[in-house]
């Protein structure tokens, strides 16, 4: 049997049967978010990128130690095609997966993946607590503060932004772009507009 593509719905659908957490599903929102942007700034297939961006960390609230490893198993048991598994499993390399990102989608998943996380607490602290009138030097002024937003792996950024070869100030410009689209859900839509 051939392995059925799947819907947003259905990705969406997936990653709330997993995730209950406001927070790992906001998170997997915005990358879907970024992830469309990306895929259309480059004509690539928007509702593939959403979609693996999705279910990136289907396996985080249950299965933390698993990390991975159980998305991969999770998406093959439901019959996800394996470009799909493996796009998903390769934004963990090098922490948690050994399957090296090759292809833009999987490169651009490694490399936004942290920065939403960092993109969205530098909106929380702004005035306006919003995406919307945000620009990337906000962002970059906060990067420089190492406990800010702690959490955030900066080296997992710029390996990423590195294996792009693109400049860390698009890269955080196309993340704002893209989660901009998805402000309201997100909780960044702030008191602006």
């Amino acid at each position: 049997m051939a392995d059925k593509v799947p819907t947003p719905e259905e990705a969406l659908a997936l990653l709330k049967e997993f995730n209950q957490g406001e927070g790992l599903v906001k998170h997997a929102l915005a990358v879907e978010a970024v992830m469309r942007h990306i895929a259309r700034k480059r004509g690539q297939d928007a509702e593939k990128w959403g979609v693996i961006g999705l279910v990136h960390d289907l396996d985080y609230e249950r299965f933390p130690d698993q990390h991975c490893r159980k998305t991969a198993e999770i998406l093959r048991e439901r019959g996800w095609p394996e470009e799909y598994v493996r796009a998903a499993v390769s934004h963990g390399w090098g922490l948690c997966s050994d399957v090296e990102p090759q292809t833009d989608l999987e490169k651009f998943l490694f490399a936004i993946d942290e920065l939403t996380g960092l993109v969205a607490a530098t909106a929380l602290v702004r005035p306006s607590h919003s995406v919307l009138d945000m620009e990337a030097r906000s962002v970059k002024k906060k990067w420089k503060d190492k406990a800010f937003a702690a959490g955030v792996n900066r080296e997992v950024i710029e390996k990423g932004a590195a294996r792009l070869g693109v400049d860390l100030t698009d890269l955080i410009t196309d993340v704002i772009l893209g989660m901009r689209e998805a402000a309201e859900a997100l909780g960044l839509k702030g008191n602006v507009g």
